[in-house]
């Protein structure tokens, strides 16, 4: 009987592990990769601003009343009116300004004839442009009825150049006619106006701040062609090129201007920007209001009673830097004869007293400083500061000791350019809500392209920036 056969163990053969140094270092830089990336996204980002040179300008817009040396005419003869001097027009005494016609022949005859005869000039054309123009540059949807007031001008602007262009050729025809009719003429010099309200006799004793109530603000501009009633104003003259516009002021207006003799406006829709001589009085309500007076330009306001301004504040040169980026600071003040070399003469700093198992001893002590007045320095207080409240430090060369513990408070931002928050301090020139203007080439302070943090309310003093 034949044996029988052996089975036979199979064992698997293991590799013996190889580490592949290449891999692992491959694998370490790969995790703090990923751990960097991370870190980095989970870290808050703090901003920066890059300091810039430049200035900031306080425009604000008022809303003025315009009072000017202007006289309404009346009339004395009821009848259909044509005029014969354009709106802001200057007529001297004896200038025909307007006519009456009782019958309205002479209104009829300029119809029948005026399409044959009559039609607008490119300048007139041009007038009514600019008007248009000048209307939709400073129209409000909140002040909708001006609507009204531009579409009666222009109505009456338009009847004016028909008939003005008319009456030159169509005279002697309206002799021949047999039509009758009273001319006037100007007992005064000055610029003709056909917009009347009831503001024409306001001076600044009887300002008010319903003075400045538009809502029920009219204004009667008749027209060529329209049937007056004995009395009725027909035209104003204005008898002087002097003029002034009155707007009320807040407490922050009077702080601002209150001392200011002049003011630099822009107004509102127009290309015109000048100076005006300023003062400032009490109203009928006991409120106070600013005057600027002007002695030019009066013509071209010469329509209106209201308009809108801007008053240019003067632009302070230096470095420009958002608000957000100012923090305010407390500090030691130490007075400047204390402060010492020390070492190599390098360092600045102050000599502290020390105590010890051996007595009381002098250490020099180096600093940052922070700023300087003509009496002290501005040494950090808090964890960073080498001085604690109490702490005494010795004048260089006497026995004189001064004793750590008064505080001062300045405003500043903080500079990363080294990577780390260290506050500056600033001087303020100027502000608005967005930005500061602050003096440039200080002793402590920011020079141009300085980065600063946006938010100064994201860090503290020494730390470490990540940007």
């Amino acid at each position: 009987m034949a044996g029988k056969k052996k089975k036979q163990k199979i064992v698997r053969y293991r590799k013996p592990l190889n580490l592949n140094v290449g891999m692992i270092i491959f694998t370490i830089i790969f995790i703090y990769m990923i751990f960097s990336v991370y870190t980095y996204m989970k870290r808050e980002k703090i901003q920066f601003y890059e300091v810039v040179e430049g200035g900031i300008v306080n425009d604000k817009e008022y809303t003025g009343i315009i009072l000017r040396s202007e006289e309404t005419q009346s009339t004395d003869t009821a009848g259909y009116i044509n005029y014969y001097v354009r709106e802001g027009k200057r007529a001297s005494v004896g200038t025909r300004i307007y006519s009456i016609d009782e019958t309205g022949s002479m209104s009829q005859f300029l119809e029948e004839h005026s399409a044959d005869n009559i039609s607008l000039t490119d300048d007139n054309l041009s007038d009514l442009k600019k008007q248009l123009s000048g209307f939709s540059q400073s129209y409000d949807d909140e002040k909708f009825s001006t609507v009204y007031d531009i579409q009666y001008s222009m109505e009456a602007a338009v009847l004016e150049y028909v008939n003005f262009n008319a009456l030159d050729n169509l005279d002697q025809l309206m002799s021949e006619q047999g039509i009758n009719f009273k001319q006037v003429k100007a007992s005064k010099s000055g610029v003709v106006s056909y917009a009347v309200d009831q503001f024409e006799t306001l001076d600044p004793s009887t300002v008010s701040a319903a003075t400045f109530d538009k809502t029920s603000y009219t204004k009667a501009i008749t027209k060529s062609g329209q049937l007056v009633e004995i009395g009725a104003p027909i035209y104003k003259i204005v008898t002087s090129d002097d003029w002034s516009v009155v707007f009320p002021m807040s407490e922050d207006d009077v702080t601002n201007y209150g001392g200011q003799t002049s003011l630099k406006v822009a107004f509102s829709g127009r290309d015109l920007s000048t100076t005006g001589d300023f003062s400032t009085f009490a109203g009928t309500d006991g409120s106070t209001y600013g005057k600027i007076d002007f002695h030019k330009y009066m013509v071209q306001f010469v329509s209106d009673r209201y308009v809108d301004f801007e008053i240019e504040s003067t632009k302070v040169d230096g470095l420009k830097i958002p608000s957000s980026a100012v923090a305010t600071k407390d500090f030691y003040t130490i007075p400047l004869a204390y402060l010492s070399q020390g070492g190599d003469g390098s360092d600045t700093g102050f000599y502290k007293e020390v105590y010890g198992e051996n007595g009381t001893s002098v250490v020099f002590t180096p600093v940052t400083i922070y700023y300087s007045t003509d009496e002290s320095y501005y040494i950090e207080t808090g964890e960073g500061s080498p001085f604690q409240d109490g702490d005494y430090i010795v004048k260089p060369e006497s026995s004189d000791r001064f004793q750590v513990g008064v505080r001062a408070s300045l405003q500043g931002v903080y500079n990363i350019n080294k990577g780390y928050a260290v506050f500056k301090q600033i001087a303020i020139l100027n502000s608005n809500d967005e930005y500061y203007t602050i003096e440039k080439n200080t002793q402590y302070g920011l020079a141009v392209y300085d980065h600063i943090v946006l938010d100064a309310n994201t860090v503290t003093e020494g730390q470490l920036i990540y940007q």
